[in-house]
């Protein structure tokens, strides 16, 4: 049998293919290198603007420079009255300024079995996300009231350079003689944190927080990153249940001392730049209001059983809205 035998291929090759001229070989390479050149150039522009918008985001035109927060006390039956004085001080400042006001209440937040002035922490942590791009939370004590509506929060307190001059450095962080004391080198971009001492204690009742635009110690935006940091480290569990005698004062007065990450964005400043006394507490050197100062506050009179708040503050109320006017 026979087996049919395979094609037989040509012995000629294909024809060749008709050159290109060199003419059309240079638009091609000229055409692919003005294309690379284009692509390096917009992956340049990207990397750019995305390298800044995440080093410094900006905040939304119309975004408040600052957000009060007084936390009212439902615990304690306070008039109607003396309630809505207390917030209408705030508001009058806040319009003058173009600030923000927020008034939480003591009922608004789950705290377990602390005590009810743990509120005040859950109450910033809720400003600082309500208000995402506002530079300064400024929690103000519900006894208080702000007497001196013409300085701005910026240019009497935390203008970095008015800052650096208020700064109390190297001194013991919780008073008396707390071994843990203020940095000396700390720079006022550099502070999130703004406290007053009472010579006895760390005093929060009245106190600014940087919510948005800090800065790290390599000058990098932090965002809101620390704010929240810190709130949520003062809130924590073990914190709460632990049975401090001034219940989140001694909490943060004992996060202050061993964070490092804390006590390097802290500044003291003098108590009477944002947190006069209207009396003195015994044993205790404090700072008495005088006319001028920013803000006058009954420290300890929702504690103390022989005093009364409303009582209190009626001395000042007239004064307060004259100077609103």
């Amino acid at each position: 049998m026979h087996l049919a035998l395979p094609p037989r291929k040509p012995s000629s090759g294909p024809p060749f293919a008709a050159r290109t001229s060199p003419s059309v070989l240079f638009q091609r390479r000229r055409l692919q290198i003005l294309a690379i050149i284009a692509l390096a150039c917009l992956s340049f522009i990207w990397l750019v603007s995305n390298s800044f918008s995440a080093r410094a985001p900006r905040a939304p035109a119309g975004s408040p420079e600052v957000v009060i927060v007084t936390v009212i006390d439902e615990e304690k039956g306070y008039s109607k009255a003396y309630i809505d004085k207390i917030k209408q001080n705030r508001r009058d400042y806040a319009k003058r300024h173009g600030y923000a006001t927020f008034f939480p209440t003591t009922h608004d937040y789950d705290l377990e079995l602390a005590p009810w002035s743990w509120s005040v922490v859950p109450a910033l942590r809720h400003a600082s996300t309500a208000y995402p791009y506002t530079p300064w939370i400024f929690h103000l004590s519900m006894h208080a009231l702000i007497m001196n509506p013409e300085l701005s929060i910026s240019k009497h307190i935390t203008d970095p350079a008015r800052l650096e001059s208020l700064m109390q450095k190297d001194v013991p962080v919780v008073p008396p003689d707390s071994v843990i004391k203020t940095f000396s080198h700390l720079k006022g971009k550099q502070i999130d944190l703004i406290l007053t001492q009472d010579g006895g204690a760390l005093s929060h009742g009245s106190m600014l927080i940087r919510n948005f635009g800090g800065v790290d110690a390599q000058g990098k935006d932090e965002g809101a990153d620390w704010a929240r940091f810190f709130l949520d480290t003062w809130f924590n569990p073990l914190y709460r249940s632990y049975n401090f005698q001034k219940a989140e004062g001694h909490a943060l007065e004992h996060i202050v001392q061993w964070h490092p990450t804390i006590l390097a964005k802290i500044a003291l400043v003098p108590q009477n730049i944002m947190n006069s006394y209207n009396q003195g507490v015994a044993g205790v050197a404090t700072s008495l209001y005088a006319s001028g100062d920013f803000l006058v506050r009954l420290a300890g009179c929702d504690t103390d059983g022989s005093r009364n708040c409303e009582k209190e503050i009626e001395q000042f109320w007239a004064l307060s809205s004259k100077n609103s006017t």
